[in-house]
C-alpha cells in the first residue's frame, strides 16, 4: 500500500515556473513508476509524465515537453514536477500516481495509487 501526498501547487502568472512535489509512504516506493495526470475543468483527467522505478524510463506529454521535467528521489520517496513556462492551458488539478509494476506508462489504467491532487491555476 502507498500514500501519496502533493504539494506546491499554487497561482502563478504565463511564463512562471511552479515544481510540484509527491511524497510517498511504504517500503516500496523504489519499486514503484511514477506519474503526473492532470484535470482541467471540464475535461478528462490526461497523461503528464512518468518515470520508470530505476529513473530510466522517462515519457512526457507531447504538450509538456520540454517545459516539464519529471525526477525522483528514492531515499526521500518523493517524486518532482518542474514546470517552466507555464500557460493558462496548464491549468489544471495535478495528480501524482504510483503504478506497482514499475515499468513507467503514459495509461492512466496502469496506475494504482493516486494522490489527493494539488491545483495550479496560470494566469494570463
Amino acid at each position: 500500500q502507498v500514500q501519496l501526498v502533493e504539494s506546491g501547487g499554487g497561482l502563478v502568472q504565463a511564463g512562471g515556473s511552479l515544481r510540484l512535489s509527491c511524497a510517498a509512504s511504504g517500503r516500496s516506493f523504489i519499486s514503484y513508476a511514477m506519474g503526473w495526470f492532470r484535470q482541467a475543468p471540464g475535461k478528462e483527467r490526461e497523461f503528464v509524465a512518468a518515470k520508470g522505478w530505476s529513473g530510466g524510463s522517462t515519457y512526457y506529454a507531447d504538450s509538456v515537453k520540454g517545459r516539464f521535467t519529471i525526477s525522483r528521489d528514492n531515499i526521500k520517496n518523493t517524486v518532482y514536477l518542474q514546470m517552466n513556462s507555464l500557460t493558462p492551458e496548464d491549468t489544471a488539478v495535478y495528480y501524482c500516481a504510483a503504478d506497482r509494476w514499475g515499468g513507467a506508462s503514459t495509461d492512466i489504467m496502469q496506475y494504482d495509487y493516486w494522490g489527493q491532487g494539488t491545483q495550479v491555476t496560470v494566469s494570463s
